[in-house]
């Protein structure tokens, strides 16, 4: 029986950054991935997505200015944007399996590969069936699960990724449709409708059971982002339950009921079910090695560890953050807990996130919203990007930055939220003072660029100090600032 100091089962990004850590320490490591290298974090997830917002957003600007200077639109093929993102994924993919496949000539004696799906027998065998139908026992020290998730299904809708489809089926689109619905308001939902309302095609409704879209987020933002869809034509069914969706000859039918009990039925030609994705655990063999799941059916963990002590589970079959650079830093981190080193347990408090919305939104740490429900008082300081200089001469003034910081004269930066041109770079300074839990101070002095859409940071933060340029009282709308403490606002920490 072959014998392996650590088996990863998975290639998408968390498992792929294990393998690839594990040889940094000479381990000897196989990786088993079934389908294909780089999971949902290349195909049919984060970087196609956003290969198609580039893409639409590049459509959005050009006929913008088309409009301002011409009475013409741009005229876009869906199967040449297809084959764009296509292409996108296959320079990635050829990077990845020429890397891996390079890597395997130069060590073979510390990484393997198998294609083929793996199950568990025990806390240490793994079975491998591979696609030939061969299929043999390997033994492994440790093992690192990562097999991910993929596009949650309701057993009421007839999804069949043709013209009722999930995020898998964007792909199998012939053309842009004239009309579609889409179920669910969160992330993944609000990304396909800025996506497709970007490319002005598409009539798009999306079906929102809350009062408002993203209800994870303040609601600041979650307003910004629903006008500038509204604005380009997304029909919200705020408040509404779906009754039913099912095909109607060649189009989509569903019925809404809202919260006075009125019921609706609409007509679209495609719809996109967006309501979450659930874990790979099926056919894993975990009940073999003793292996705990949570009610939400991820793998139980405690610093990547699971209750069997030389089992891992990374990615998003544990973490309540499905993000690539987060299944990345669990991989590696369990590799360097194998390893002996020892690492500090992960911290998830400066994780950076990246909503590819309109306009683009990014945000670390914690909002309003959370501060509240956790009864931690806070500064906030808020501006505009009509504000900043570099947005006026970009054209794009909809978004602002919010800084919340701790209620005291320390002023710990406690979140950030960026909503707006250059957001998700304009996060890291302040993603870095959260994990080095720092005050504001560290940045009220950085000469930043000018001009640069980061500005409005340093004016943010100069606010807070009560030595900003531009002032409050002036800039009422524009230029906020607020304090939360007890339960209620207060104003004792208006500078102005």
């Amino acid at each position: 029986m072959e014998r392996y100091d650590v088996c990863v089962i998975g290639g998408g990004p968390s498992g792929y950054a294990a393998a690839m850590r594990a040889i940094d320490f000479k381990q000897k490591v196989l990786l088993i991935e079934k389908s294909k290298i780089g999971g949902a974090g290349l195909y049919n997830g984060a970087l196609s997505s956003k290969t198609f917002w580039e893409i639409s957003r590049g459509v959005m600007e050009a006929n913008l200015r088309l409009n301002k200077y011409t009475d013409k639109d741009l005229t876009i093929d869906y199967r040449e944007v297809l084959k764009d993102v296509n292409d996108t994924i296959l320079l990635r993919k050829i990077q990845l399996e020429t890397h891996l496949l390079l890597l395997l000539r130069k060590h073979a004696d510390c990484i393997s590969y198998i294609k083929g799906s793996a199950e568990l027998l025990s806390k240490n065998e793994i079975k491998i069936q591979t696609g030939e139908g061969a299929e043999k026992v390997v033994y492994a020290e440790n093992i690192i699960l990562a097999t991910g998730t993929r596009p949650r299904k309701l057993p009421n809708i007839p999804i069949d990724e043709q013209s009722i489809v999930t995020s898998d089926g964007i792909e199998h689109f012939q053309e842009f449709p004239k009309s579609m619905v889409i179920l669910g308001a969160g992330v993944i939902g609000c990304e396909w409708a800025t996506i497709f309302a970007n490319f002005g095609t598409t009539k798009v409704n999306i079906i929102d059971k809350a009062d408002r879209i993203l209800p994870f987020e303040d609601e600041d933002i979650s307003y910004t982002i629903q006008t500038q869809l509204e604005e380009k034509g997304v029909t919200i069914h705020k408040n509404s339950r779906l009754i039913r969706m099912n095909k109607v000859n060649d189009m989509v039918e569903y019925e809404l009921e809202y919260k006075d009990g009125h019921t609706e039925v609409f007509t679209v030609e495609k719809a996109l079910v967006a309501v979450g994705r659930v874990t790979n655990v099926e056919g894993l063999g975990l009940e073999n090695a003793g292996i705990k799941l949570t009610a939400r059916n991820h793998v139980e963990d405690i610093d990547t560890q699971t209750n069997v002590p030389n089992i891992y589970a990374v990615g998003d079959l544990t973490s309540e953050y499905a993000l690539v650079n987060v299944g990345e830093l669990e991989g590696r981190h369990a590799i360097e807990k194998i390893a002996g080193v020892n690492p500090p347990p992960l911290s998830y408090k400066n994780i950076s996130t990246i909503m590819f919305l309109d306009p683009e939104t990014a945000g670390v740490g914690i909002n309003e919203q959370e501060a509240q429900q956790r009864n931690i008082s806070y500064r906030m300081v808020s501006i505009d990007y009509s504000l900043i200089p570099r947005a006026i001469a970009m054209r794009r003034t909809k978004g602002f930055f919010k800084i919340l910081v701790t209620d005291d004269d320390h002023m710990r930066v406690l979140g950030m939220r960026a909503v707006g041109e250059h957001a998700s770079s304009a996060i890291q300074a302040v993603a870095l003072l959260i994990a080095m839990d720092k005050s504001i101070e560290e940045i009220s002095e950085l000469i930043h660029p000018h001009p640069s859409i980061i500005e409005g940071i340093q004016e943010c933060v100069r606010v807070l100090k009560g030595k900003s340029i531009l002032k409050p009282e002036v800039f009422k709308d524009t230029l906020r600032i607020r304090c939360w403490k007890d339960g209620s606002y207060y104003n004792s920490c208006q500078y102005y």
